[in-house]
């Protein structure tokens, strides 16, 4: 008697909602679902996966299982940047990003984050039914300085639009896109001392890894305002914690390296 094994065309998804979230895209496709958390597929299971999902916050066993999927052919991010993915693709596997998913969320929360440092929401929070009274420095008549002008800066400054601010753009590589100047990296050492609020989105590369070191912060000028709303490894936090601790700048981080903080960390 022999036995006749059928191979299948797997996708591995994060979500229990896929046949939703997919809208008919998998027809033709096995589909099965490892949620965040949950115990690794079946080496079975894992064996005849094409096509994988990780989930939006998966941890190192997530990016280690790739190694154990022999007929992996792309891997399909839902974050814009995919740094921390490359030492986990295997060689002739495609690693595609989720680039225009998240640019609403994080231009929101690179504004929400300037507002609320400058404006001090934050030290007027912990001032529970306490009259706290004084004056915080306003967005308006602000220059913003946008380092990273992609997608995401450019929400950044779409929505900047209404602030009546000045707004400085840079980018990897000068060009003029839409009658906008956005200045190299090379320009940055010239346009630091002026700006008022300092915006990190630039992709964490090997260009980009430490940027923003005690030379870029000793370039901005007393009180100046940097959100990273990028790659904590951008900044050296040492150099941060310096400059913070002196108060000579200020910082409003979505991010941070070491990621999360050691609750007896400086910052």
């Amino acid at each position: 008697m022999s036995t006749v094994l059928r191979m299948r065309d797997v996708v591995l998804l994060p979500w229990p909602d896929h046949p939703l979230v997919l809208d008919g895209a998998s027809d033709g496709l096995d589909v099965e679902v490892w949620e965040e958390g949950e115990p690794e597929p079946a080496q079975a299971v894992l064996d005849d996966v094409v096509l994988y999902v990780p989930a939006y916050q998966g941890g190192d066993a997530a990016l280690e299982a790739v190694r154990r999927m022999p007929r992996l052919r792309a891997i399909q991010c839902l974050w814009a940047g995919v740094d921390g993915f490359w030492p986990f693709v295997p060689p002739g596997v495609s690693l595609h990003n989720a680039a225009g998913v998240h640019d609403a969320s994080t231009a929101e929360l690179a504004l929400a984050l300037m507002l609320a440092r400058l404006r001090r929401l934050d030290g007027f929070a912990r001032h529970r039914g306490e009259w706290n009274h004084g004056f915080t420095p306003a967005l308006a008549d602000r220059r913003v300085l946008i380092v990273g002008y992609g997608r995401i800066g450019a929400a950044i400054d779409r929505r900047l639009a209404g602030f009546e601010v000045d707004v400085v753009r840079v980018a990897r590589t000068a060009r003029e896109t839409e009658g906008v100047t956005v200045h190299g990296f090379d320009d940055l050492p010239a346009l630091l001392p002026e700006a008022d609020v300092v915006v990190i989105i630039c992709p964490l590369t090997a260009q980009t890894r430490g940027m923003v070191d005690a030379g870029f912060l000793g370039r901005m000028k007393d009180g100046a305002l940097l959100v990273n709303v990028a790659r904590g490894a951008i900044v050296d936090t040492g150099a941060l914690v310096a400059e913070v601790g002196s108060g000579r700048l200020d910082a409003a981080l979505d991010v941070t390296d070491p990621e999360p903080l050691p609750a007896d960390h400086p910052l």
